[in-house]
């Protein structure tokens, strides 16, 4: 849960798994809802991808709730990764987000439930995101040497059939 000093945990789990609400600063540089309070985003990632987007995301969120600027939680996480201060994304990395409860954006508000897999930087093309026909969408993240590869899914973790938005 994110108190005012960061995220703590709430209920320790058994199997490596860590899911937490991310906030605005989790999403990318220039994103015009960097900075939206309502912003909510249920995300569970595997244990592989908790040992490498957890501590980023505390990282961003240690910045932010210091009062940093979105210019400094992106050269304190480059500086971060840079030093080996934090780690990068390992084979087998991969979280979903299957909230209905989940608010992204204005634009998009809660999207489409999803896996994700965090792999270091690569081109997306190259693993067939991105191209026509494909499912699969690619974003990359130079500044943390990270390529996300997000796969939509047709049904919401209650069960109920996602419609496309």
């Amino acid at each position: 849960m994110l108190t005012r000093i960061g995220f703590q945990t709430a209920i320790k789990g058994k199997n490596g798994f860590v899911c937490m609400v991310a906030r605005s600063w989790s999403a990318g540089y220039g994103d015009p809802d960097f900075w939206n309070p309502r912003v909510r985003a249920p995300i569970c990632y595997n244990a592989v991808a908790a040992l490498s987007q957890v501590p980023e995301t505390m990282k961003r969120t240690q910045v932010a709730l210091a009062g940093g600027s979105e210019s400094r939680i992106r050269e304190a996480l480059k500086a971060a990764i840079e030093s080996g201060g934090l780690p990068v994304a390992k084979a087998g990395a991969m979280a979903y987000m299957m909230s209905k409860g989940t608010y992204f954006n204005r634009r998009t508000t809660h999207w489409r439930p999803h896996l994700m897999f965090f792999v270091p930087e690569t081109d997306p093309k190259s693993w067939g995101a991105g191209l026509a026909q494909s499912p699969v969408l690619g974003v990359d993240q130079p500044d943390e040497h990270l390529t996300v590869f997000l796969i939509p899914l047709s049904r919401w973790s209650d069960g109920t059939v996602s419609r496309s938005l």
